[in-house]
Order: structure tokens, then sequence, then C-alpha cells
């Protein structure tokens, strides 16, 4: 095989690395961490308002898409094994049978969508990159979130699709919120801490 033919060959994916491996232990730890804030229940479901979302928003925009799903799946997985670290310290395979099951199953995966989009961001953007980051938490929360968790409340709270749709709308406030300040760390620390993810993205 000639020279040049190695020379172009594309280089092999990197591998995760113990600092990796480090930031997704550490991002999953907080991510419990948040839900032992107490929750405030509401609806006739009672599924809470937690500060989760931030902390799985800011996961996702800051780790990248591979990495803050592994968090954020890793901290879901530790749960659903038994540790008490869902919000009201709840655990155990039985969350699943529950109106909030919709919401859990999401988290993980709208992490990974956020940081699919945050890391498009970032090759394409230079500036307001705090407003487009905002707008990638948003388009994950709501199709994924908010979407799994009507689903969920239809499947375990046996509501119909008008109740279910009515009953989430209560989150969104909080979930802009949460966004926004998620957009604004994740700006901050992506400055402080360039490798984090926009080195490694372009």
């Amino acid at each position: 095989m000639s020279q040049n033919s190695t020379a172009t060959r594309p280089q092999a994916r990197k591998q995760w690395t113990a600092t990796d491996l480090g930031l997704i232990a550490v991002f999953a730890a907080l991510v419990a961490a948040s839900a032992f804030v107490p929750g405030v229940p509401v609806g006739a479901l009672g599924v809470p308002i937690t500060i989760q979302m931030l902390i799985i928003m800011l996961t996702g925009l800051v780790l990248g898409a591979g990495r803050g799903f592994a968090a954020v799946g890793l901290y879901v997985l530790l749960g659903l094994a038994g540790l008490p670290i869902f919000s009201g310290g709840r655990s155990g395979l039985g969350i699943l049978a529950g109106p909030s099951a919709g919401y859990i199953i999401a988290f993980p995966l709208a992490a990974a969508a956020t940081g699919w989009l945050a890391a498009v961001v970032i090759r394409r953007t230079v500036k307001y990159r705090a407003v487009f980051f905002f707008a990638a938490a948003m388009v994950s929360s709501i199709v994924l979130v908010h979407g799994l968790g009507v689903l969920g409340m239809m499947v375990n709270g046996k509501l119909d699709f008008g109740k279910a749709f009515l009953a989430d709308l209560v989150y969104y406030p909080g979930d802009i919120i949460k966004n926004v300040l998620a957009a604004i760390i994740a700006v901050s620390l992506h400055k402080a801490f360039p490798d984090l993810l926009v080195r490694r993205v372009k």
C-alpha cells in the first residue's frame, strides 16, 4: 500500500479518555444530586417540577451527544437498579409504571440530542452561542421530554391526549427558565474550558 493511500485514510475515532469517563461520572452525580432538591408536585398525577432539566440540558450542552447520553443514561440506570436517586427518593423498575416514566426515559435522549445540536452550533457559529444553545435545549425539551412525558401520562396515567397535553403545559415556563440558565452556564464553561467540547468538534 502506498504512503499516499495511508495518509488519506480517515483517522480512527478517538476513544474516551480517563478525563471523559471522569466527566461522565461527575455529571451523572450532578443529575442525581439535583433530584434531592425538593420538587413541586403539580397536576392531577402529581409529576413534580424539579431542577433536573437544568442539569440534564447542561450536561448535553457541555459534554456533547455521546458523553451526555452516557452521563444521564448512567444516572437513569442506577436509579432503575435501586439507588434512591429519582425525584422524591424513588427508585427501581416500578418507576416505569408511573406517570413520570416518559420523562425519565426521555432524559438521556434529550441530553444526547441537545449535545448533538450543541456540536453543530459550535462548528458553525461564534456569536450568539447562548441563543443557539437555548434553542437547542428547547427543541430537545419539546420534542423528546415533553413528547415522551405526554405519552407516559397517556399510557400509565390513563389520560387521553388532550388531558395529558394540558397537564404537561404547566412544565413549560419552568423549562424555559432552566434552559436559559443552562445555555448561559454552558457558554461560560466552554469559554473557561475549551477542551470540554469546542476543540473536540472543530
